[in-house]
């Protein structure tokens, strides 16, 4: 009997052909599939590779000169801005964002409110949700490393790392995701010249945590409590062992919890105000570089978003078992209006020193690397008044509030 199939021809043809046209190399262009809303122009043709059974969605998608998706396994990305050179070899990437270098092995999940910035990767395997790595992070196999910022490291050589089955536990009996950590921070981050943080394989941290620089924690440990100083070792003990009623939303380290929000909403902004005021001299050279950087500046609104989001459903859970809970659920609007962005002018001889750096093509990374320590002093300053603003005008509200801050 013969059977008569119909032709079948993969979705976006048309755009495949642009593409391949472009200079976009497509080994098997029958096998990939592109969305409608794809912008053409949004693509580089210099270097690109988009490997078999790949699929592009998102009119919001940016692919910049030498990326290479799909190199392992099929690769999905809607949404995405990646800059030059980036490497996704498979998986699933929705509303994130890959600064240059920065590279993902086969089996990622990487959702919204990510940015992966210059060279930080990840091996095999990987999921990430409102994720910040700043450059060089490396993350290993095997691991969940959702709402969490982390910093540190000089360079490929000299990074921070995640070891492999490492699990950032961020969801809590009662439903909550107040909970982002703080690995280093952002005023002193940025400048690409703190220890690198070690997280050892096997392991977890259990949010909200803050550490310092050069923490290292031992394989097989769970971190639950806070390393304010740096270049500390950390074997944490195994819990001991107990069985107790359940008090649901009992939240008995509320002013701890909210404190880490309010530390991690600064750290945010102070990224934000660096993103505004300094990366942008180095990203908006050309077109594509200029929407990866939007695409930056929408994540980090986006993270801040949940942050909000997750703190004002904490405070809709509590119980008001004392004067200062009950007034906290009473004037809630009033303490999370305290978080809104905070912004400040960047010191003018920084962005003198950058802005001819990068007029006269100096790389980022380069630049960054090469402050001077007056520079680098005044960047700490500059960027962790913005923290400390933040955490005093909420301090001012909570004071009001009679809960302990």
């Amino acid at each position: 009997m013969d059977v008569n199939f119909p032709t079948l021809q993969p979705r976006g043809l048309e755009k495949i052909a642009e593409l391949i046209d472009k200079g976009v190399h497509i080994p098997n262009p029958l096998t990939v599939d592109i969305d409608e809303d794809i912008n053409v122009d949004n693509i580089s043709g210099e270097g690109v590779v988009i490997g078999p059974g790949c699929r592009i969605r998102g009119r919001r998608t940016v692919i910049s000169a030498g990326c290479v998706l799909g190199d392992e396994t099929p690769m999905t990305i809607q949404d995405c801005q990646l800059g030059t050179g980036v490497t996704l070899k498979g998986g699933f990437a929705q509303d994130a964002v890959f600064l240059s270098g920065a590279s993902m092995g086969s089996g990622a999940h990487v959702r919204g409110g990510t940015i992966l910035e210059e060279k930080a990767n990840g091996a095999h395997t990987v999921g990430l949700k409102q994720t910040i790595l700043l450059p060089f992070v490396t993350l290993g196999s095997l691991i969940n490393f959702c709402d969490a910022l982390m910093a540190g490291g000089t360079s490929r050589s000299d990074h921070s790392e995640v070891g492999s089955s490492y699990i950032h536990f961020n969801f809590t009996p009662d439903g909550d995701k107040t909970t982002a950590s703080l690995f280093g921070d952002v005023p002193h981050g940025v400048l690409l010249n703190q220890h690198p943080i070690f997280l050892g394989g096997q392991g977890g941290t259990v949010g909200p945590v803050t550490t310092g620089f050069g923490t290292v924690v031992g394989a097989g440990s769970i971190l639950r409590d806070d390393i304010l100083d740096d270049d500390q070792l950390v074997l944490p003990p195994p819990p001991t062992g107990r069985q107790r009623p359940v008090t649901p939303t009992s939240y008995r380290k509320l002013d701890r919890i909210i404190a880490h929000n309010v530390t991690y909403l600064g750290n945010l902004s102070a990224l934000q105000a660096w993103y505004l005021h300094i990366r942008r001299l180095f990203m908006s050279r050309d077109r594509l570089s200029e929407l990866v950087w939007q695409g930056a500046l929408d994540n980090l609104a986006s993270a801040r978003t949940e942050r909000i989001k997750r703190l004002k459903s904490l405070i809709g859970k509590v119980q008001p078992t004392d004067a200062g809970r009950a007034q906290l659920i009473e004037n809630r609007d009033a303490f999370l209006t305290a978080l809104d962005v905070l912004d400040s002018p960047a010191p003018g001889d920084v962005v003198k020193t950058c802005g001819a750096a990068a007029n006269g093509g100096a790389e980022y990374l380069d630049v960054v690397r090469g402050f001077d320590e007056a520079t680098q002093n005044a960047i700490v300053e500059w960027l962790g008044s913005i923290v400390s603003t933040q955490q005093s005008q909420a301090q001012e509200v909570i004071d009001q509030l009679l809960l302990p801050f």
